[in-house]
């Protein structure tokens, strides 16, 4: 039986980490090298970064002894890869078959692609072609609209009117390899997870689920290891904040007997 994940999500605004709030507002809250490197001391099982520019400029604000200046994407990948010595996924700005050679060649282990799955349908079928269908995840963010998950592109701005539960069913069909399920609504907000829409997606596939969006503390993540199928359970601010929230996390997920990687 394969452990139940726990992940770090960062998100990447200009070449800073920043926290986020419904997809809209972001405070900056440190260097994305650095973030790297202290989730790697803790042993994560897994780190995501998603890099939400908007206008893909990147600057860490500082070069020294300490924080390495990035001024590219292929430069924070190359450096992140460096001190990450855990399964590295990287999603944001991903467009063609060449975004993603690059993401891979400087160090990703897996892609994320969010609005290019559903602009260019055919570039999931591409990507797990060439890589292996592991190699792709679907970053799927969905709004609660009139009681219905509805699917979100562009930054959370284009109400695409599909089912978010279809929506999986679609990629699943196009070779995608995982599904990272993004409550836009519950981002930052700390509510907990959306157990219905989760429950929904993890019964209309057979593919792995990460769900994230809602996080306050670690009985948020019990409650939705328990409560759904979720293959993994995806966090980002609640990290952020938190003295060893991840190390402190694990420990409670086994008292109460998730099974997780110790």
């Amino acid at each position: 039986m394969q452990y139940r994940r726990l992940i770090p999500v960062l998100f990447i605004m200009n070449g800073l980490i920043v926290r986020s709030e419904d997809f809209s507002t972001h405070q900056i809250i440190g260097n994305i090298i650095n973030e790297a490197a202290r989730y790697n001391q803790w042993n994560v099982d897994e780190l995501i970064y998603v890099d939400i520019s908007r206008d893909k400029t990147y600057d860490s604000r500082r070069d020294d002894h300490k924080i390495k200046a990035v001024d590219s994407i292929e430069t924070i990948i190359t450096e992140i890869s460096k001190v990450c010595f855990m399964p590295l996924t990287f999603g944001g700005g991903i467009k063609t078959i060449e975004d993603v050679d690059l993401r891979i060649r400087t160090g990703a282990d897996k892609v994320v692609i969010n609005s290019a799955a559903y602009h260019t349908p055919e570039l999931i079928t591409e990507v797990a072609r060439k890589y292996g269908s592991q190699c792709c995840v679907i970053s799927a963010d969905y709004r609660m609209v009139d009681g219905t998950p509805i699917l979100f592109t562009d930054f959370g701005s284009n109400n695409t009117g599909i089912n978010v539960v279809d929506w999986v069913k679609e990629c699943q069909k196009n070779g995608a390899g995982e599904i990272f399920l993004h409550a836009i609504d519950r981002d930052g907000k700390a509510c907990g997870y959306d157990f219905d829409t989760i429950s929904d997606v993890t019964s209309a596939t057979s593919l792995p689920v990460i769900a994230c969006g809602g996080a306050a503390d670690v009985d948020d993540f019990i409650d939705v290891y328990e409560e759904t199928n979720v293959a993994a359970v995806a966090a980002g601010n609640m990290f952020h904040f938190t003295e060893r929230a991840y190390p402190r996390a694990k420990k409670d997920l086994v008292r109460e007997k998730i099974h997780v990687r110790p």
